[in-house]
C-alpha cells in the first residue's frame, strides 16, 4: 500500500482535514489510519446522549463507509502505528506494513488519565469515557439504585454524574480541590454547578481526594477518602482529565511539549508533517496551548489541509466549548485562563447567569448557563476585539446588546 497523504487518528481533526481536502479538490491519494474499530464518529455525545442509550452508533458516524468510498479515501481501522520514519518517510503498522508517505498528518488526539494502580486504578469496574468501547464495557452497570463514584469535578466528571443521576443512580464526585471546577472556571461557575448538581441529588464531595479504592475478589466495591471515611461504591469512573498523545511523535524526533509543537500554519518540527486538534501544541497571541475542544478539532484540521493544499494561512481559533448537565446548557466563549478580575451577571431566567473574565482591561471569555444572549454578545465581542468596561458588564441593569453598536466599548 502507499499513500501520497497518510492521516494518523479517525476523531474530528482527521476528519476535518480529510474531508476540507476533498471539498478543495484535492485529489492525491489518502490513508485514513485508526486505532479504533469503528468508522470515524464524534465524541461530545458519548458522555452525554450515547452514555444515556439516547443515541446509537451510526448516528455518531461522520460519514458512512459509502462517503469513504465515493472520495477514494482508503481506511485503516482496528490498527496502530508503532512508528515513524522521518527519513525514510514511512509508517510502521501492528500488522506489520509498512506505509510510505509524502507528506504525514498526526491527529492523534488524548487518551484519558487513569487512577495510578497501587490506588486500585486496574480493578474491574473502574472506567474512563473517551471511547464507544469505554462506554459499552460500563453500560451494563448503570442500574437504579447502585452507586457510582466519580473522581474529579471537571466538565466530563460532571456530564457523567448528570446521567448517572438522570439513570436512578446514587452518585458520588469526590474532587481534591476545594471546589469543582477549580482549573477552568471562577468560582461563581463553580458554585452554580455545585447548587444544580446538589439539587439532583448529586453528593459532591471538594476538597477530598482518593487514599485507595477497596476491592472483593478483584472488582472495585469502597473508597477510602483523604478525610477518612470509607464508602460503598458499584463502579468508579475516572474524570481526571486528558493528556496528548505525542509519544509516536516524540519517538519520531519531531518537537513536543504537552502536545505536538506546531506553527501557527500548523506544520511540526519536520515540514512534510502537519498536526491539528487535541495533540497540538500551538502558538496563540504570547504563548503556546492546545485546546481540547470539537470546535478546535474542526478549525485546525481544516487549517492544516489548507496548508497541505499550498495555501497557507495563519490558524487564528476563536476557542469556545459547551457542556450540556441535567437541564442546563454551558456555552463558553473564549479563554478564562489568566483573568484577574470576573463578575456574575443575571440571565432572563431563574436558572440562567454569566460568568464574564477580564484581565486588566481585555475581555478574555465568558461563561453562559442557560444564557444564550450573554454567549452570542461575548462571541461577537471577542471575534471583532471590541473590550466592553468591566463597570458596564458588572451591572446587571446594562444593555448587553447595546455593545454590539460600539456604543460603550473600546476595540483591542
Amino acid at each position: 500500500m502507499s499513500a501520497e497523504l497518510v492521516v494518523v487518528g479517525g476523531g474530528q481533526a482527521g476528519f476535518a482535514l480529510v474531508a476540507k481536502l476533498r471539498k478543495m479538490g484535492d485529489g492525491r491519494a489518502i490513508t485514513l489510519i485508526s486505532n479504533e474499530r469503528q468508522l470515524p464518529y464524534q465524541r461530545p455525545p458519548l458522555s452525554k446522549k450515547y452514555l444515556l442509550g439516547e443515541l446509537e452508533l451510526d448516528r455518531l458516524l461522520f460519514r458512512p463507509q459509502r462517503w469513504y468510498d465515493d472520495n477514494a479515501v482508503s481506511l485503516v481501522l482496528n490498527t496502530n502505528v508503532l512508528s515513524i520514519d522521518t527519513v525514510r518517510e514511512t509508517i510502521e503498522l501492528d500488522d506489520g506494513r509498512t506505509i510510505p508517505y509524502a507528506n504525514l498528518a498526526l491527529a492523534t488526539g488524548s487518551y484519558a488519565v487513569r487512577l495510578p494502580t497501587e490506588l486500585g486504578g486496574d480493578l474491574d469496574g473502574v472506567y474512563a469515557i473517551r471511547s464507544t468501547s469505554d462506554v459499552d464495557r460500563m453500560s451494563k452497570e448503570f442500574i437504579a439504585g447502585r452507586t457510582v463514584l466519580i473522581v474529579g469535578g471537571g466538565y466530563i466528571g460532571l456530564e457523567a454524574a448528570a446521567v448517572a443521576s438522570k439513570l436512578g443512580l446514587r452518585v458520588i464526585v469526590v474532587e481534591r480541590e476545594d471546589r469543582i471546577l477549580n482549573r477552568v472556571a471562577a468560582r461563581s461557575t463553580s458554585d452554580y454547578f455545585y447548587r444544580l448538581h446538589a439539587a439532583h441529588g448529586v453528593r459532591i464531595l471538594q476538597a477530598t481526594g482518593i487514599v485507595e479504592l477497596m476491592e472483593s475478589n478483584g472488582h472495585v466495591d469502597g473508597a477510602r477518602l483523604t478525610d477518612g471515611t470509607e464508602i460503598h461504591v458499584d463502579f468508579v469512573i475516572c474524570g481526571i482529565g486528558i493528556r496528548p498523545h505525542q509519544q509516536l511523535a516524540a519517538e519520531s524526533g519531531l518537537k513536543v511539549s504537552d502536545g505536538i509543537v506546531v506553527d501557527k500554519t500548523c506544520r511540526a518540527s519536520n515540514s512534510k508533517i502537519v498536526a491539528a486538534g487535541d495533540c497540538a501544541c500551538f502558538p496563540y497571541r504570547e504563548t503556546f496551548i492546545r485546546l481540547e475542544s470539537v470546535q478546535n478539532g474542526v478549525d485546525q484540521g481544516e487549517a492544516a489541509a489548507v496548508t497541505l493544499y499550498g495555501d497557507e494561512v495563519d490558524y487564528r481559533p476563536y476557542p469556545w466549548f459547551w457542556s450540556e448537565q441535567f437541564d442546563v446548557k454551558l456555552q463558553i466563549a473564549g479563554l478564562s485562563a489568566g483573568f484577574d478580575r470576573s463578575c456574575t451577571r443575571p440571565g432572563l431566567r431563574s436558572d440562567s447567569e454569566s460568568t464574564w473574565y477580564f484581565k486588566e482591561d481585555r475581555l478574555l471569555a465568558v461563561d453562559a448557563m442557560n444564557d444564550s444572549t450573554s454567549y452570542l454578545v461575548a462571541s461577537r465581542l471577542l471575534k471583532m476585539g471590541v473590550n466592553p468596561r468591566y463597570d458596564q458588564i458588572s451591572d446587571p441593569n446594562f444593555n448587553l446588546k447595546g455593545l454590539l453598536k460600539n456604543d460603550h466599548s473600546k476595540r483591542d
